[in-house]
């Protein structure tokens, strides 16, 4: 049987229809369109899941079903979008109306919920049971798998990692709390931190070849190995990634922890000195229950792969 997985974004919705070995049959996106209403934006997914039906040659009676996340505070059990911000939408039956515009059943999750699926069915967690994917973009994200299934919490409210507190009365956080994992390990984070030691020390040497408006996720990591200033930024960055990852190892322990998101694109230089921090800190040591950190592997494919797998148990 093969299954239909929808990501759906603020700007864009992506598609993929593949099997429950991974297999992609078809893939394709269209515009979001939720500012036309939530109506719009389920025709704009039923039309996607058509054209990528029709070019794979796959009729209705091969599809499982539809998987969908979706931003947001998501009511998986009864499949509406409690409230979605960038989409514009507040307690929006999703599952219900995609369902009578493709005659298709439908499941849905948030859409860190649905990345983290993906990256332990298909990606860097497919060989354990028991894995958390931290998503390191504008803000802080993931997803919790516990022996294969997705951990959503009380009424799919739950595991919103990046807001739990590493720094009492820290950093403000746009949540409206201090001290958030988000406000120290989000892309966002690490660049106001660079900024900021760039400001303090005109000194340093990543003025060569950033300016305060040009500064990214990359600028501390470039200078790391040639500029003190830089390795300050990184090695605040890393302890307090760190701090976040040892705090839901405690309470998990996770076999993984994928990491996602722009900064992850720094691959080992990011994962090792972390990896060396929760080696050293754990409970209880790494000998009896091993926590790796790894990146992630899946992309921004992970949603959609994710999202597919919501149709699989």
């Amino acid at each position: 049987m093969k299954i239909i997985g929808i990501d759906i974004g603020g700007m864009s919705i992506k598609g993929m229809i593949t099997d429950e070995n991974g297999i992609v049959y078809a893939e394709d996106r269209a515009a979001t369109g939720s500012e036309l209403g939530g109506d719009n934006m389920c025709e704009n997914i039923a039309t996607l899941i058509h054209a990528m039906m029709v070019r794979a040659s796959i009729e209705k009676e091969e599809i499982k079903g539809v998987g969908i996340g979706s931003p947001g505070l998501i009511d998986s059990k009864n499949g509406v979008i409690v409230f979605a911000g960038n989409l514009g939408l507040r307690n929006y039956p999703l599952a219900a109306t995609v369902e009578r515009m493709t005659g298709l059943p439908v499941k849905i999750t948030n859409d860190a919920n649905a990345a983290a699926l993906g990256e332990a069915k298909f990606g860097a967690g497919k060989q354990y049971s028991d894995s958390i994917m931290v998503t390191l973009g504008t803000g802080v994200g993931g997803g919790i798998v516990i022996d294969g299934k997705l951990f959503e919490g009380y009424k799919s409210a739950g595991t919103e990692i990046g807001h739990m507190v590493i720094v009492k009365d820290g950093i403000p956080c746009t949540c409206g709390r201090k001290g958030c994992f988000e406000a120290y390990s989000s892309a966002t984070a690490l660049m106001r931190k660079t900024k900021e030691v760039m400001a303090d020390h005109p000194e340093s040497a990543m003025w060569r070849s950033y300016t305060l408006e040009t500064v990214s996720g990359k600028t501390a990591f470039d200078y790391y190995e040639t500029d003190i200033w830089a390795r300050e930024v990184v090695d605040w960055y890393v302890e307090h990634l760190a701090c976040g990852i040892l705090n839901l190892a405690c309470i998990f322990r996770p076999q993984i922890v994928m990491l996602g998101g722009g900064v992850s694109a720094q691959d080992k230089r990011l994962t090792d000195p972390v990896q060396a921090i929760v080696d050293k800190e754990i409970f209880a040591g790494q000998d009896y229950a091993p926590v790796k950190v790894v990146k992630a592997t899946l992309g921004n494919r992970a949603g959609a792969y994710g999202a597919a797998a919501l149709q699989m148990d």
